[in-house]
């Protein structure tokens, strides 16, 4: 007579396996976040009265849907962007069609003067994705410059490389 081997319930290992083949799939598929980081301004509120802005304070960059770059009424190469951006921003020689700059205290740096500049970047609906890009990261980088510009002048190397531990006594 045959014996009778006990049968073995596969259904809950056939549960278990899928379980651990989604936690995997899950677990591996997550991507990191990659991208252009920009903040943006919160939206406008329409009821909230607009500051007084002097013109001499704004930057005017227009890009067209030809992709042709204008800035303050000029036509401009986008390589002289950034170093406009940095004279613009500065104002070294305190021209007075320029922006207005006003001492202020800084905690760590003491009395500095802070300009008042603003830039107003405008493009048309239809100006390529990349020359939009290119125009911002070169305003970018006029910024940084002077960022790092002062950063090596306080405390001896780029913005970037500053760590709190090191300047907060």
């Amino acid at each position: 007579m045959a014996r009778m081997r006990p049968e073995i319930n596969a259904g809950s290992m056939a549960d278990i396996a899928f379980l651990l083949l989604i936690f995997f799939l899950v677990t591996t598929t997550m991507d990191i976040d990659a991208g252009i980081m920009r903040v943006l301004p919160p939206p406008v509120d329409p009821d909230a009265e607009r500051p007084e802005v002097r013109e001499r304070n704004v930057m005017v960059v227009l890009v067209d849907q030809f992709d042709r770059l204008m800035v303050e009424g000029q036509i401009e190469n986008i390589r002289n962007l950034r170093s406009r951006t940095s004279e613009f921003i500065s104002n070294p020689t305190n021209d007075p069609n320029m922006p207005v700059k006003e001492e202020r205290y800084i905690e760590h740096l003491g009395h500095v003067e802070v300009s008042r500049g603003i830039i107003s970047l405008q493009n048309d609906r239809n100006t390529s994705y990349e020359m939009y890009i290119a125009v911002q990261n070169e305003l970018a980088a006029g910024i940084n410059d002077l960022r790092n510009s002062l950063s090596r002048h306080y405390f001896g190397r780029n913005f970037d490389e500053l760590t709190n531990e090191e300047y907060i006594h």
